[in-house]
This record gives C-alpha cells, sequence and structure tokens, in this order.
C-alpha cells in the first residue's frame, strides 16, 4: 500500500518537474536575450547622404545658326547638365541670328543688353568669320569681350569652322585669327574648329557637316559640345559620358563613336593648351 501510493505521488510530482524547469529554461533564455540585447543595441539605419550641393552656373550663348542648330548648344550642353550625376548645374540661354556676325550681334540684336541685366557666370561668344572679315572679328570681339568682363561674367570665344559655301578663308587661318584675339585680349578660346580639323584628319569619312556642307551634323554638335563644355569646367571630355543622354539625334552615334569623338576633344583641347 506504502509502495502504491509513493508511485501515485512521485507519477504527479514528475510533471510538475518537467514544467517548473522547462520555464526556468525560458525565462533564462529570454534574460539572456535581453542582456545580449542590451549588450548589443539595434543599429540605427545609416541615414541617406543629402546629394551633393550643385553650383549653379548660368551661360550664355551669342551666336549665330552654328549656335542654335539642332536645337541649340545652349539646350545641349543644359541637357549634359542635368544627365550627369552630380549635375553640372548649368542654367543656359542664347541670344542668336542666322548668319549674323559678332558686328550683327553687336550692332542689331539684344545680345548686349542682355549681357549687361542678365548676371551671367559664363558668356560664350560664337564668331563666323567666313560672313565677315579677319578686321571686324577683332573689332568686335573685343567690345563684346570687354562689355563680358565690365559685367563680371567670363568671356570665351567660340572658334566655329570653315565651309564650302564661302571658302575665301582656311581652317588654319580661322584658328590663327582666333589664337591671336585670345592672346591679345588674355580670353579663353573653346577651340571647336581646331577639333574639327583633328577630327577630319583620324576620320575623314565621318562627316561633321549636314547635307548643306555648312551646318554641324550630329557628330559636329556632339564634338562642339564637348570643346564647349571642357572648356567651361577644365574637365576631361571623356569624363563626359552619361550613361543616358538624351539630346535629340544623338541616337545616331554608337557608343564607339562617341568614345571617338570624346578622345578627339580631348586632344584637340590639349593641342590647343600647347599653342598657348
Amino acid at each position: 500500500m506504502r509502495f502504491f501510493c509513493h508511485s501515485q505521488n512521485q507519477a504527479v510530482e514528475t510533471p510538475m518537474r518537467l514544467a517548473a524547469l522547462l520555464f526556468l529554461m525560458i525565462l533564462g533564455s529570454s534574460t539572456a536575450a535581453v542582456a545580449q540585447v542590451e549588450k548589443n543595441p539595434p543599429q540605427k539605419p545609416e541615414a541617406t547622404p543629402a546629394p551633393e550641393k550643385v553650383q549653379t552656373q548660368k551661360v550664355l550663348f551669342i551666336g549665330n545658326s552654328f549656335t542654335f542648330w539642332r536645337g541649340g548648344l545652349d539646350q545641349h550642353l543644359k541637357i549634359l547638365s542635368q544627365s550627369m550625376s552630380p549635375e553640372l548645374g548649368y542654367e543656359t540661354k542664347a541670344i542668336t541670328r542666322g548668319g549674323a556676325s559678332l558686328e550683327v550681334m553687336w550692332k542689331r540684336t539684344s545680345a548686349a543688353e542682355e549681357i549687361r541685366k542678365g548676371k551671367y557666370d559664363v558668356v560664350i561668344l560664337q564668331e563666323d568669320i567666313p560672313e565677315t572679315t579677319v578686321e571686324s572679328f577683332q573689332t568686335y570681339s573685343k567690345k563684346f569681350v570687354d562689355l563680358v568682363r565690365e559685367s563680371g561674367a567670363r568671356p570665351i570665344l567660340f572658334m566655329a569652322w570653315d565651309y564650302q559655301r564661302l571658302n575665301w578663308i582656311s581652317m588654319k587661318e580661322i584658328a590663327e585669327a582666333h589664337f591671336r584675339m585670345g592672346k591679345s585680349l588674355k580670353v579663353e578660346v573653346a577651340p571647336v574648329g581646331f577639333a574639327w580639323a583633328l577630327c577630319k584628319e583620324r576620320q575623314p569619312a565621318l562627316n561633321l557637316y549636314t547635307r548643306d556642307a555648312e551646318h554641324p551634323s550630329v557628330a559636329g554638335m556632339y564634338l562642339s559640345l564637348l570643346v564647349i563644355e571642357s572648356t567651361i569646367s577644365g574637365k576631361n571630355p571623356l569624363t563626359r559620358a552619361p550613361k543616358k543622354l538624351e539630346i535629340p539625334g544623338l541616337q545616331q552615334l554608337n557608343e564607339k563613336g562617341r568614345n571617338f569623338l570624346r578622345e578627339v576633344a580631348r586632344d584637340a583641347l590639349a593641342e590647343w593648351k600647347k599653342k598657348d
């Protein structure tokens, strides 16, 4: 009888002991987990870094159809600016007239007034020497450069190119005229025509002109843009290669072709600087 009662009590105690042991194990695990959390508190997610602040540069283009062709170099520069990461910060505007020289732009357009009131950082002055004379270029590039400096902006001469319709002057002579004015006025030159000549030398089959043998093809436009932007920024044109650049017509050039033009722009700029 005593044996039976002992067995019954033991049968009752065993589940209770197991339950108590299980409770202690759970309690111990919870305490350890709390201690571990206190020892290694969860890390706060890192704050997303603020985007790099872009230094805005207001750029004004003064010129003729060589500047406004294919939608305008001012718009192309803006698109390039917005396509880069971080953005380049260019705000652009253009005052243009078809067939105009700097003399015409000075006398018959609002270009001078825009420079005075526009509070620009950079003003690009595009001459078209075959349409005028070297003497006129010398006179009116000085007038514009002086005015740009008075306004507090940075003047840059945009050297354009030669073409068949008015072939009284060679590309070499156009480049020399710009070189002399650069030296005389201590002003920067964006040697676009010089870059075109280098491109023709390296790859004669690549046509930089459109059908009229005067205005720029897509390739000519893109090379012009690269030289001008690099002159403004001082950066290597090879770094201006965003994954997506939605300049109208640029899809006609594959990546190999674009890279070739970036290399030409880089080398032309380097050679031009050696002349200085």
